[in-house]
């Protein structure tokens, strides 16, 4: 059984995240797997996988910020907002200018309202919205917050009345980048999806620690951040002696570190992560109970 702790998977294209995990499972000999952020089955790149113990931190780490690369295609609009979608309009976009791409992308960071792709995991009436679409049935989904905080473009490349845009988005948690493709497209005019899909960082762990399923298959220890090291690198540390660490294993709450909503690894004096805690002292997630 493997040690708890997290797997950074470079995930192939065409796999769901749930076929990864279900991988991962068979690799580890556990079923204790879980995954911090869905990627579609286009995209490749960056996904958490916890192990044992660490599937308690996957809730938290979806949190944290995100990066990507992606290819924006102007002048076709797909079902999907993607490329796996069937495409249901074309407008010739060559007269569309690099200066107009900039700022209609500028123009998605920030604050924003995003309305959720439709063919989403969000559930809509107790079903999901892609199953919905996959039907037939119109799918109406409430706009929500997302915090983008930069879209740099990389490269514009142009080809029969199609414009390709390379760009690299830095996020925070809940934004679609599918929905950012459509979106400027829809600014400018002459519609657009998303073509490639690459999440080339989730909080600090990025393709440096990542592993093909292929490389973890020959791992003799799949794990390769350990929980200890997953809580260190992940959150602002509140160091805790044997008594505090105690008093966290049963579920106590220590004295306050701060004000406000910030999550601490609570570390005890052999390095080991004890819990995560808020500013109040209260435990949020014991990793090691009594």
């Amino acid at each position: 059984m493997a040690d708890n702790g997290l797997i950074i998977i470079d995930k192939p294209g065409g796999m769901t995240s749930h076929d990864v995990v279900a991988r991962v499972r068979r690799i580890a000999g556990t079923r204790k797997v879980g995954h911090a952020g869905t990627l579609d089955p286009m995209a490749t790149g960056i996904l958490v996988i916890g192990v044992e113990r660490a599937t308690k931190l996957l809730g938290y780490l979806m949190g944290h910020d995100k990066t990507y690369a992606a290819t924006v295609r102007l002048g076709t609009t797909t079902v999907t907002d993607d490329a796996d979608g069937e495409i249901v309009d074309r407008v010739d976009a060559a007269h569309i200018t690099n200066e107009q791409i900039r700022a209609g992308l500028q123009g998605q960071t920030g604050l924003i309202s995003q309305v959720p792709s439709a063919v989403s995991a969000i559930k809509v009436g107790g079903r999901r919205s892609y199953d919905l679409v996959r039907r037939g049935e119109a799918v109406p989904l409430t706009p929500r917050e997302v915090q983008i905080h930069a879209i740099e473009v990389h490269d514009v490349r142009r080809t029969r009345g199609e414009v390709d845009v390379d760009i690299v988005v830095r996020c925070g948690s809940g934004t679609y980048i599918r929905a950012i493709a459509r979106d400027v497209g829809a600014e400018l005019g002459v519609g657009g999806h998303l073509t490639a899909l690459r999440r080339t960082a989730t909080g600090d762990f990025d393709e440096s620690v990542a592993l093909s399923l292929e490389e973890l298959g020959e791992r003799a220890n799949p794990v390769v951040v350990s929980l200890d090291d997953a809580v260190a690198r992940s959150f602002p540390q509140r160091r805790v002696d044997a008594d505090e660490a105690r008093e966290l294993s049963f579920g106590r709450r220590l004295t306050p570190a701060g004000d406000g909503d910030i999550t601490y690894g609570a570390i005890d004096p052999e390095g080991a992560a004890v819990a995560l805690i808020n500013a109040h002292g209260k435990p949020i997630v014991v990793f090691k109970p009594a």
